[in-house]
């Protein structure tokens, strides 16, 4: 995938659900995975040709492991000309050695979202920006159905009125395998994750059927997002 083909679908997403606005401050939440370092490309270079003026910071919270090395990220962000900011956690620790968790990626996530938004407003940002695209969209929509019976799946945006911060995922019309292809294309240092229990989470096992469904069903992740659209909150709202 070329680089203006990244802008263009994200700023399709970006238009569609009006995630951006002038004198937006937006913090990308980085882990140093392949998503998350495309969206830094993506929201950098949407930032110098956009309608609406904003500005962007990149922020890690660092989990703690002790094979994680963030100096890569720092380099990236350096050439981007991108403000980054690490928060330094134990939350690893908390998780895996304290806790001992049985599912460790619910108390994980909530642990890691909490330290991001504290860093987020420190920094004045009104805005987060995740690396979610199309598959996890319609996994997550996948998980909602087999473990909870309903379906249902995250919003495009979303405003939390305790924080009064508002969450992006302007990657929402990527699939995984454009993002991979643009990394590989630019050779983007994506980092390998250091947490125990990757690609052993239930995520992940949603992700393998996604893929099988998809591989026997050509076309059935369209179909899927296109079923998922039609959520009400999924909606395209009304244009200015």
């Amino acid at each position: 995938m070329k680089l203006q083909q990244l802008y263009s679908k994200t700023r399709q997403a970006v238009d569609d659900y009006h995630m951006i606005q002038s004198g937006d401050k937006i913090a990308i939440g980085v882990s140093g995975g392949k998503d998350s370092l495309a969206l830094l490309y993506a929201l950098n270079g949407l930032k110098s040709f956009y309608s609406a003026q904003f500005d962007i910071c990149a922020i890690t919270v660092d989990l703690g492991f002790e094979n994680a090395n963030l100096s890569q990220i720092g380099a990236l962000c350096d050439e981007l000309q991108i403000p980054y900011h690490i928060v330094h956690t134990q939350i690893g620790k908390i998780v895996f050695k304290e806790r001992k968790e049985t599912n460790p990626c619910a108390l994980c996530s909530k642990l890691r979202k909490g330290a991001l938004n504290d860093e987020a407003i420190r920094l004045g940002c009104n805005k987060i920006a995740y690396g979610h695209h199309m598959d996890d969209v319609i996994t997550t929509m996948l998980l909602s159905l087999i473990y909870e019976g309903r379906f249902s799946t995250f919003e495009p945006k979303t405003h939390w009125d305790k924080t009064d911060l508002t969450l992006i995922r302007p990657f929402i019309y990527l699939n995984e395998s454009e993002i991979i292809g643009f990394t590989n294309k630019y050779n983007i240092p994506v980092m390998k994750s250091p947490c125990p229990a990757n690609k052993q989470t239930k995520r992940e096992y949603a992700n393998e059927l996604l893929r099988q469904i998809n591989l026997d069903n050509p076309g059935v992740k369209t179909r899927l997002m296109h079923a998922i659209k039609e959520l009400p909150y999924w909606q395209l709202p009304d244009k200015f």
